[in-house]
């Protein structure tokens, strides 16, 4: 089905650059994607996943956040809570095209940012996570080394999936004040989770934290073998089948 560019504005005040995923008629719904730490709206991962959904009738709204893909903005500048309004702000330009999200899906840290924007987002009946920290300050141990001179020098050049990332000492901070215990609590919405055993960037620990301080309804589907990025075509597909068909149960 036909992908459309689509550009709206950030937290930032800066343009962020997304793509709209059309679904295959009859059109059942309209999802919102966040992707994982330091990715963009075009990793494999997305792009696959999104496209499945297509295909069963959900039209997706997959975005990069500030600072990073093609999103105006510098990323030294952004943190846990610029996401959380990015995600609103995507939500917003949905409803302005009469098409609101109702299920909203996060990968890695973008789970956890979703399940913190939900209360947000008030269409939103359904969220489903995959490979989700349970405490957003997770995603600190993949700079650990650097983290000292961070804060003391207020910055640091830090590599990241074999590209370099400024990280401010602001970034830190901010990600260490959130806490998801509360937002799961409240959540009041249909929850799935999604995470590998075997998953050696988020352990599956995490998951079992989600589920646990979650309020039913909610699911927890193990991706058995799959790796953190969900690098296999077959894996993102999987987790597609999955949500589309959770979905129309769960919203019903």
């Amino acid at each position: 089905m036909p992908s459309e560019k689509i550009h709206f504005q950030g937290s930032g005040g800066t343009t962020l650059a997304g793509r709209l995923d059309h679904a295959a008629p009859p059109v059942r719904a309209t999802a919102l994607f966040a992707h994982c730490f330091t990715c963009t709206k075009d990793v494999l991962a997305a792009s696959r996943l999104c496209a499945r959904l297509a295909d069963a009738g959900i039209s997706v709204l997959r975005f990069d956040f500030t600072g990073l893909g093609h999103s105006e903005g510098d990323f030294a500048n952004t943190n846990f809570t610029s996401n959380i309004e990015d995600l609103v702000a995507a939500a917003d330009c949905l409803r302005e095209r009469a098409t609101p999200p109702s299920l909203l899906i996060g990968h890695s840290l973008g789970g956890a940012a979703v399940i913190a924007a939900a209360a947000r987002i008030p269409e939103a009946r359904c969220v489903a996570t995959i490979g989700a920290p349970f405490d957003p300050s997770h995603v600190l141990h993949q700079f650990a080394e650097r983290r000292a001179e961070i804060e003391d020098a207020g910055e640091a050049e830090v590599l990241l999936s074999g590209a370099t990332f400024r990280i401010r000492e602001q970034f830190i901070r901010d990600v260490s004040e959130h806490r998801l215990t509360q937002a799961l609590g409240d959540l009041r919405r249909a929850l799935l989770v999604f995470h590998s055993p075997i998953d050696d960037t988020v352990g599956v620990e995490n998951a079992a934290r989600i589920f646990q301080a979650a309020r039913h309804p909610k699911c927890f589907i193990s991706l058995d073998d799959a790796d953190h990025l969900l690098r296999r075509r077959s894996d993102a597909v999987f987790v597609a089948d999955v949500i589309a068909a959770w979905m129309w149960k769960a919203a019903s």
